[in-house]
């Protein structure tokens, strides 16, 4: 089907921040498969993993006790500082297991229709139930009736949702991003996520966070949520937690942990062996090279150079990230700009239309970060230049 217009270029191996196409030809990765690949490609460690558990067991359903689910279980939750894990296969299966966590408490309040919060320009998934939750009509676009149950708020604007507060009685929840990753590299203001929290406990809201994008040491921390020293009720995790092998979790501590029971949920893959062990061997290389502490320095590095290569430049309105997770923002639309950088051999992508977004191995080293941020610098300006004569 025709889902996808792949860019002309086809990979044949990797080896960590490097891509080689099928003519031999090396590419700089600086996209991590849309933050999926955050120990790079080809990992030591991870491909050992998975080959080992290939050969002895991949996989027997939830309908049997999993020992290395259970591990991977209680190392993200304590991690995390939650209580209870669901595993699935896909960030959005992570979000839909939430969002039926919050109607179960919703009900148990014997509210007849919970409703949710949900933000502008957010990306949830492409289910039916976190596509309404998704803030973008354009991947809306042809799939009505979309689902009861949502409203939605400006991003990073608390005093929105005080007002859906004071206008909704069957509010149960706020399901967010705490960096809007498909919207543009949105970073909200400090204190924005402590501000929701404050309203959830004042109303009995579950505060639920997609961290599908900004978990595993992204932003600089095991999970963004830790910059504010808060903990939601719910987080949702995927991408980076196989490191390419599918899998997802949803988190959840308190009485939310005990929503579910035997029967309201389930996965037939979700933390089969072979998922458990990968995000086993993710997870420990990612706590031995302090992967969250080197995402917060070499992000900041690439910040301060990308902003002293760009910031004064016309046509560059914004410059912004948190760890290694970085937006340039443009004046103008420009998607043209994945493929002058393809041409240069480097990976990018970009969203919301004038959003460059740069989403490097967490594993990146210096020369390679400046290597991205000289190739990055060379193709906006040209890219400005032409499209300004």
């Amino acid at each position: 089907m025709a889902n996808y217009s792949p860019y002309p270029v086809a990979f044949q191996w990797g080896e960590g921040v490097w891509l080689y196409d099928v003519n031999g030809e090396r590419y700089l990765d600086a996209l991590s498969g849309i933050a999926v690949c955050g120990l790079g490609h080809a990992h030591p460690a991870v491909a050992e993993a998975i080959s080992d558990q290939s050969g002895k067991l991949l996989h027997t359903s939830n309908l049997y006790q999993i020992p290395l689910q259970e591990a991977l279980a209680a190392k993200l939750t304590a991690r995390a500082g939650m209580d209870k894990v669901f595993f699935c296969n896909s960030g959005a299966e992570a979000n839909e297991a939430a969002i039926k966590m919050v109607r179960l408490h919703g009900h148990k309040k014997n509210i007849e229709t919970p409703l949710i919060v949900v933000m502008e320009k957010a990306f949830h998934g492409r289910t039916m139930a976190t596509l309404t939750a998704t803030g973008n009509d354009k991947v809306q676009q042809g799939f009505a009736p979309l689902l009861p149950g949502f409203i939605r708020a400006p991003y990073n604007d608390i005093g929105a949702i005080e007002r859906l507060a004071a206008e909704h009685g069957d509010i149960c929840a706020v399901l967010l991003e705490p960096i809007q990753g498909e919207g543009g590299v949105i970073i909200p203001d400090p204190g924005y996520l402590a501000a929701v929290r404050g309203l959830c406990d004042e109303y009995d809201w579950l505060m639920c966070l997609d961290e599908v994008q900004t978990g595993m040491c992204r932003s600089g921390q095991w999970f963004a949520f830790q910059h504010e020293k808060i903990l939601p009720d719910v987080m949702t995790l995927a991408k980076a937690l196989g490191n390419g092998v599918p899998v997802g979790a949803c988190l959840a501590r308190g009485a939310a942990a005990d929503l579910m029971q035997p029967g309201s949920h389930g996965s037939t893959f979700g933390g089969n062996p072979l998922a458990a062990r990968a995000a086993l061997a993710v997870m420990q290389v990612l706590e031995d090279i302090g992967a969250d502490q080197k995402a917060a320095q070499a992000g900041q590095m690439l910040l301060e150079t990308l902003r002293g290569r760009l910031a004064d430049h016309p046509g560059v309105k914004d410059i912004r990230g948190k760890g290694l997770m970085l937006g340039i923002e443009l004046d103008r639309d420009c998607g043209e700009l994945v493929n002058m950088a393809l041409q240069k051999r480097l990976l990018i992508n970009v969203t919301a239309g004038n959003v460059i977004r740069l989403l490097p191995p967490l594993i990146a080293e210096t020369a390679q970060l400046q290597q991205i941020a000289d190739t990055v610098g060379e193709v906006v300006v040209d890219f400005l230049q032409d499209s300004r004569a």
